[in-house]
């Protein structure tokens, strides 16, 4: 049964036995707490975004993309593991409070390790913070383990887990600088199956509207973050009256493409794309896939940053190069959002013209002016969306088994 804080029943005070939420709550939204702990995020990605501009800018591609991916997991994996066990076990009681707040803590302290990663490949700081994010995780996961019932299982798999994968994140600070890549890609699969294997043990509930919602505002932090870089570029035009034009353009042309990225993202009902079939396939693809999504969001705003850098001749990147840090990160989040959201909602003509359009972006370098061609074509990807709206009825996924009747099982909000 959930508990639901009220003034007539101040949870708040005192602690409530946590047991699993109702998966079909009618009117469940993210909550204030939950609000709040996507602030510290908006912190850590500015950080992650920033650096890889840095990287790119001064030429450092390879190097820098690496970072770039292994510090947005620890972003994206913390996130999504507290967005999936708030939507279980969310009893916002105190104690849920303060560990959300040591988790959030952690956070900042990993944003604050970010730059020693891209600069000296030192990961001592992001590990401690990202480690304390997890301890807290193992915190919450014992004390849903407390109660009797069908998620027994998963929530003690969930903590033993998570605690084991803890311990060889902080054996890696002590292994040779040569091998610590090949580690840290070996530790981040254990993540990603830590939930697999806890939810063969036990089935722990989601909300649909729920889950799709805060990724949805996670979404939109993302794309704010290409907004700055818009407003980024008029306030350099202002400095630089040399290529206020080419600034100017820049500047309206990233919110064309950014207005157009959230009009793809929104535009399918995403708790579609989650069902309430209680198939792990599914969730675990939603779940997994927003990695790339979200990555390429942030990323996108980095190669604006470079587009203005290239602009004012401040980067080592050639205007080709530069293009396409803008192109590379359009498409991967457009394919992204087809792939888990639109293409089940679509008819034939959007399941065409979304991944071909995707691809067309990486024409783009070839226009003299950055970023025209890609504003165009998400203008008619936008346009077509608008002429097709998303089917009432679904179609149902191609592939999957069903784990059987009762409440969808949770993938790595798991972890």
């Amino acid at each position: 049964m959930t508990c639901v804080t009220t003034p007539e029943n101040p949870a708040r005070s005192r602690l409530v036995r946590m047991t699993a939420r109702d998966p079909h709550e009618p009117g469940r939204t993210a909550s204030t707490l939950e609000l709040f702990f996507d602030l510290v995020f908006v912190v850590a990605v500015s950080v992650a975004s920033v650096q890889l501009h840095h990287a790119l800018t001064e030429g450092h591609v390879a190097s820098g993309l690496a970072s770039y991916g292994m510090v947005f997991f620890a972003i994206w994996w913390a996130w999504m593991n507290f967005t999936w066990f708030a939507t279980s076990f969310d009893t916002d009681d105190w104690l849920y409070r303060v560990l959300t707040i040591v988790q959030m803590s952690g956070v900042l302290v990993l944003a604050a390790g970010i730059e020693p990663v891209f600069v000296d490949g030192d990961f001592t700081v992001v590990i401690i913070g990202y480690v304390v994010m997890r301890v807290a995780m193992i915190a919450q996961w014992l004390r849903a383990s407390g109660a009797e019932g069908p998620t027994r299982g998963a929530t003690r798999a969930y903590a033993a887990g998570i605690a084991v994968v803890q311990v060889c994140w902080l054996a890696l600070l002590v292994l040779p600088e040569g091998v610590q890549g090949a580690a840290w890609v070996v530790l981040a699969a254990a993540e990603l199956a830590v939930p697999v294997v806890a939810e063969h043990r036990g089935r722990t509930p989601w909300h649909p509207h729920h889950i799709t919602e805060r990724y949805g505002l996670f979404t939109l932090i993302l794309l704010g973050e290409s907004l700055l870089a818009s407003s980024n570029a008029i306030i350099e035009a202002l400095h630089d009256e040399a290529d206020l034009g080419s600034l100017i353009s820049l500047a309206v042309l990233t919110v064309v493409v950014t207005a157009a990225l959230w009009w793809v993202y929104f535009w399918p009902p995403h708790h579609h794309a989650l069902g309430t079939d209680a198939r792990l396939s599914r969730s675990l693809r939603y779940g997994y896939v927003h990695y790339f999504v979200f990555a390429a969001a942030g990323a996108f705003s980095a190669g604006i940053e470079v587009e203005v850098d290239a602009l004012t001749g401040h980067t080592a990147l050639s205007d080709v190069g530069a293009s396409f840090t803008v192109t590379i990160p359009i498409a991967v989040f457009v394919l992204g959002i087809w792939w888990i959201a639109l293409r089940d909602s679509a008819d034939r003509v959007v399941n065409a013209v979304v991944p071909v359009g995707a691809l067309l972006v990486l024409c783009d370098p070839v226009v003299p002016v950055p970023v025209t061609l890609t504003a165009v074509i998400m203008v008619a990807v936008v346009v077509v969306l608008v002429l097709h709206p998303p089917l009432s009825a679904p179609r149902a996924p191609r592939a999957g088994r069903r784990r059987g009747p009762g409440a969808p099982a949770s993938p790595g909000g798991s972890s």
